[in-house]
């Protein structure tokens, strides 16, 4: 098995990088930065949107497998033209250019985002994207289905993916968390769509061996069992404060929010917006039923994949209570 990754220097491509090491894998990383801390030697500087460039070196390696990680994957803009077609350009190629070598497996990933909150998932073509990012993930996905490759192809939608080696996490909610100010809006449960890193990584390991059936022309949403938000966030801060996080009224959260939105004008950082505030206390569920019953179930639990995130977070130089 030769895999070409793209995106292998971005959060889940490293943590692929690292496992494919532990498991001896022969792979190549296409990326338009090198990787911070696995697979140096293997990466080379690409951008999939250039067809000739991403042709040569495709060719050059001759992949039986391919893992497309490659994205801007940030929400920051609205326009899918103008920021975020660059992510539907360099599937496009990709998608093209494998047709043309004996590709045994394509595994495209795309995003929770393809249907957001509050909608229900009805069945795999059926899109109410959230944001222009997710819109282009639509995109990319729909193109996949209309070429239809001749080689074994999978989705996968990521959930909310966290842990070692996060970009920003450890700016934002665990260095709130670290320093004992985060608060949790209200008293009900807010469900929501979590993925430890680890075990992401395990289950695209899974797809690329898996047998045909199970796998092919498959989506899956790739992440742990949704869970109350309340959960997760005090699991974090029972590690990195050493005490549990507070509950407080809803009403103050959200005015805490708005202070956010308006100083976020004035370009001063705020530890709480309203965007977050609505992800704080909004349920946004994905079904994961098929993706355990197709590649197991989740090798780390919820406990075990804060302590390894809080252990690198130490080796990253943190303090912890």
């Amino acid at each position: 098995m030769k895999v070409l990754v793209t995106g292998g220097s971005g959060f889940i491509g490293q943590n692929l990088l690292q496992l494919f090491d532990q498991q001896q894998v022969d792979y190549l990383n296409l990326d338009q930065v090198p990787p911070s801390t696995y697979g140096l030697s293997r990466w080379k500087a690409c951008d999939l949107s250039h067809y000739q460039e991403l042709e040569r070196l495709v060719n050059d390696y001759a992949p039986t497998h391919v893992v497309h990680l490659a994205a801007i994957t940030n929400t920051l803009y609205n326009d899918l033209g103008y920021y975020y077609l660059d992510n539907v350009v360099a599937t496009e190629n990709l998608i093209l250019i494998c047709e043309t070598l004996p590709i045994q497996r394509f595994v495209l990933t795309s995003t929770q985002f393809v249907v957001g909150p509050g909608q229900p998932h009805t069945s795999d073509t059926d899109f109410s994207p959230h944001t222009a990012y997710g819109e282009s993930k639509v995109r990319c996905e729909q193109f996949l289905r209309a070429i239809d490759p001749p080689y074994d192809w999978t989705i996968i939608r990521p959930t909310n993916i966290w842990g070692p080696m996060h970009p920003r996490y450890p700016q934002e909610f665990w260095n709130i968390a670290r320093r004992g100010l985060y608060v949790h809006p209200g008293i009900q449960p807010v469900i929501r769509s979590y993925g430890f890193v680890g075990n992401v990584v395990e289950q695209i390991s899974t797809i690329l061996r898996a047998e045909r059936a199970a796998v092919n022309h498959k989506v899956f949403y790739v992440g742990d069992e949704p869970i109350d938000l309340y959960d997760w966030s005090n699991g974090f801060n029972l590690v990195l404060s050493g005490r549990k996080a507070p509950r407080v009224n809803t009403a103050l959260v959200r005015y805490l929010a708005l202070l956010g939105d308006g100083l976020g004008k004035l370009n001063i950082t705020f530890p709480i917006t309203s965007s977050r505030y609505r992800s704080m206390t909004m349920d946004y569920p994905t079904p994961m039923a098929e993706t355990f019953k197709a590649l197991g179930t989740p090798k780390y639990s919820l406990e075990e994949g804060i302590q390894l995130t809080a252990e690198w977070l130490k080796s990253e130089g943190w303090t912890l209570k």
